[in-house]
């Protein structure tokens, strides 16, 4: 009976040191993946320095004498503004529905990453999001993926994690939103808040109203299916779940 108990327990132990080796080995693995493509060899990722002199193509604008907008000439719609220019719940639309801890992370929200990754693998819940921070997002923005197929996915999510991490050095959250809401697509070859503004509202971004603020940021979700012209009673729904995250966010 000894014996037996013995060799049980010796079974056992080497049992976990498999798995421990097999655990170590993976992570090793995993870090040498996230270090290959740190250093290129899944393409390149721009440089903390690249990344400070990068600019964005904006449309031209015609005014008239008495400064009217008569018209606009571009290959990509888009009129940047600066911070000032945003209204305060503008700014809490975003946040609230889109990175709620923007203001905490450094580029990369852990909890969400975990939360979206118990969700969609464990609970096969894929309506549970990318878990993607404002930040990764202005780095798909910045630098859109080429390819979209599946076996590049990890590798292109990772990527823009790198480039978040470099954007978070480079610029202040204030800059960070900024750049974001300037090149954010907004669908039908409109990108930036301000030609989104004007198309869907016919207004400026520091006059646009809070419900408008909702909408448009409700639309980041998908630009099409909460088009308020062509979806109208979705869009409805969709700012009103924005406006939802704001109150929620005590904003």
């Amino acid at each position: 009976m000894l014996k037996k108990k013995r060799s049980s327990t010796n079974r056992k132990k080497g049992l976990l040191k498999i798995i421990g080796l097999g655990i170590l080995c993976l992570f090793a693995l995993f870090i040498l993946f996230i270090g290959s493509i740190n250093i290129g060899l899944w393409g390149k990722i721009p440089s903390k320095k690249e990344l400070s002199n990068f600019q964005y193509q904006m449309a031209s604008e015609v005014f008239t004498a008495d400064s009217v907008l008569i018209g606009k000439y571009y290959l990509y719609d888009r009129q940047p503004v600066a911070y000032e220019d945003f209204p305060e719940h503008l700014i809490h639309a975003l946040v609230a529905i889109e990175d709620e801890r923007f203001y905490e992370h450094s580029g990369i929200d852990i909890r969400s990453l975990v939360r979206v990754g118990f969700k969609t693998i464990l609970l096969g819940d894929n309506s549970s999001g990318g878990g993607s921070t404002l930040t990764q997002q202005l780095a798909k923005n910045l630098y859109p993926r080429k390819e979209r197929n599946k076996t590049n996915i990890v590798v292109n999510k990772v990527k823009e994690m790198i480039i978040a991490k470099r954007l978070e050095k480079t610029y202040s959250k204030k800059e960070i939103l900024t750049n974001y809401l300037n090149t954010v697509s907004f669908g039908d070859n409109t990108f930036g808040i301000e030609s989104a503004a004007l198309k869907f509202f016919n207004t400026r971004t520091k006059d646009i109203s809070a419900p408008q603020a909702a909408t448009l940021v409700g639309m980041l979700k998908a630009t099409y299916g909460y088009n308020p012209r062509i979806f109208p009673e979705k869009s409805l729904g969709r700012r009103n779940l924005v406006l939802r995250a704001m109150y929620n966010n005590d904003f």
